[in-house]
């Protein structure tokens, strides 16, 4: 971990002999010793977050840093536009946590890059809409219409049981959060799927005629979640499968740093911020 203390030097007979193998200034050295013969608290620990822009490094910047400041942690938010950085980073002990995925794209990442991430909790949900581009007519659907989805494997069948939700295609039975668009068994409409990167959904929409896009990257295109011509249900599996979640490296999700961050992450003045701020967009979880 990346948590950083200052460690008291052990003043003695030897210090002279102990600066000489060190090379340690004699200045820092007799602060840490005035601080050991004081009694002093060690300094105050850093927690380094990664996090998507909107509402992660938000939430965290607006009201988890303050509530953790109180209890003399600072939060270091590292804010990141994509879904490959954050867990590496993590993953490679550069960063100590990220918060902006969920559970079921962390399981797939982990599988497919030899990860060992793990879940701490469960902090929020970012319920899928589906938004116009060219088209806003989807009762009226067009024969051929391109349809902009996210293009990782989770987000995608997310993006695909939202079509199935609206009845625009089928999906082989049972297949759920798996799907691919080879699931599709039905297809009144032709519709074809236009798979991109998640970020890049919202910028595509003046070329497709809708787009199903993930509720951050909405968030930071302005788009409302009463803006989308249809969202996921509530009662979904959607709604029981993407909460978004906080994640550390194995092995650190009960440090008591990182147990700290979440129960701020957690916490009464989160939840108050998440209702005010982004209006149904984000709902919390806990």
């Amino acid at each position: 971990m990346k948590f950083k203390t200052a460690l008291s030097l052990v003043a003695g007979a030897a210090l002279v002999g102990a600066l000489a193998l060190t090379g340690c200034s004699s200045s820092s050295s007799s602060t840490s010793a005035s601080a050991s013969a004081s009694g002093s608290e060690p300094a105050a620990t850093t927690i380094t977050v990664a996090a998507s822009a909107t509402p992660h490094a938000e939430i965290l910047n607006d009201v988890v840093a303050p509530l953790l400041a109180k209890e003399g942690i600072t939060l270091d938010v590292r804010e990141y536009s994509d879904y490959v950085l954050p867990n590496t980073v993590v993953e490679e002990g550069e960063l100590d946590a990220n918060y902006f995925q969920h559970i079921n794209y962390l399981e797939s990442f982990n599988k497919e890059n030899g990860t060992h991430l793990v879940s701490v909790g469960y902090v929020h949900y970012e319920p899928f809409g589906l938004y116009a581009g060219k088209s806003s007519d989807l009762a009226n659907i067009a024969d051929g219409a391109t349809i902009a989805v996210p293009n990782d494997p989770t987000n995608e069948a997310r993006a695909l049981l939202l079509l199935q939700q609206e009845g625009i295609i089928t999906l082989k039975e049972g297949v759920g959060v798996e799907a691919t668009p080879n699931d599709i068994v039905a297809n009144p409409h032709n519709v074809q799927i236009k798979e991109l990167e998640a970020a890049q959904v919202a910028r595509s929409l003046e070329d497709v005629d809708f787009a199903i896009i993930n509720g951050n990257y909405a968030l930071q295109a302005n788009l409302k979640i009463s803006d989308a011509l249809a969202i996921e249900s509530a009662d979904g599996t959607a709604a029981q499968q993407y909460g978004n979640i906080l994640v550390v490296k194995e092995g650190n999700e009960n440090d008591p740093a990182i147990q700290a961050l979440y129960k701020a992450l957690t916490s009464q003045d989160v939840k108050d911020y998440i209702e005010k701020t982004y209006n149904g967009a984000v709902v919390a979880l806990f």
